[in-house]
């Protein structure tokens, strides 16, 4: 519409009723991501101090990655084994204690999993993002494949029940807000059409938000011509060596 459209290309639906919470509401599943967690080792970074830098992941960084992964597995896709290297690069790189327990969050996309679907066209949040969760030192100790794991029964936690659950949970507990303390959350927005829009001065370089303890995988086209994956990382200074001489470790 930005561009002359009359009408939206999708005619957008609100029905708000059917992520409603249920009467009475009942939470049925784990929600790790609500913990209420006390930063007790101020493990929660001020922004000051934080250094951001992007990081580009074409076939040959992937296929580097994948060297440490398993046979059992290699079925794991891009953004499953991407998000275990990062959250356990990120975690090595700053040094908790090792008995911290570190949360990883993965946003996955929920519209498909209810009978009948999510209507197309509404546009709502239709998403959860289910926690994964470590001791530091197992994390940073463990082969790849530990976090893999976990990063991939995370992902499949979500159904449509887990979605109810958490619909629940926001009004038995009043909306909480997602635990901070030794979070990170990754999302993949490399399929979303948002590079695609054009407002009238072109395409987009980066589409998603910008967050300390998020990472956002956008496309991106290298200076070579290659396509890959671009993660933001926010880490604190002296940390961002760390983290970069760790992924170098496992991209050489």
């Amino acid at each position: 519409m930005a561009n002359g459209s009359s009408t939206p290309s999708t005619k957008p639906i609100w029905q708000r009723e059917l992520l409603c919470a249920r009467d009475p509401p009942s939470v049925t599943c784990t929600h790790h991501e609500y913990d209420e967690v006390a930063d007790t080792n101020a493990t929660i970074i001020p922004m000051n101090v934080m250094e951001n830098r992007s990081f580009f992941f074409g076939p040959t960084q992937i296929s580097a990655i994948r060297r440490f992964v398993s046979s059992d597995l290699k079925h794991c896709n891009t953004f499953e084994v991407l998000t275990a290297c990062l959250w356990r690069c990120r975690t090595i790189a700053l040094q908790p204690n090792p008995e911290d327990e570190m949360r990883l969050m993965v946003i996955v996309n929920a519209r498909l999993k209810f009978k009948p679907r999510i209507p197309i066209g509404y546009y709502g949040n239709v998403f959860g993002y289910p926690a994964a969760i470590s001791k530091a030192q197992d994390l940073c100790n463990q082969p790849l494949g530990y976090a893999l794991e976990l990063v991939m029964k995370a992902k499949s936690e979500v159904t449509e029940e887990y979605m109810k659950s958490v619909a629940d949970l926001m009004v038995i507990k009043g909306r909480p807000s997602f635990t901070n303390v030794g979070s990170y959350i990754v999302s993949d927005v490399t399929r979303t059409g948002l590079l695609e829009l054009d407002f009238g001065w072109g395409n987009a370089v980066y589409a998603g938000p910008d967050h300390r303890i998020a990472s956002f995988y956008t496309r991106y086209i290298n200076h070579e011509g290659e396509s890959g994956i671009m993660v933001p990382i926010w880490l604190p200074g002296i940390a961002m060596e760390r983290f970069v001489k760790e992924l170098n470790n496992m991209l050489a």
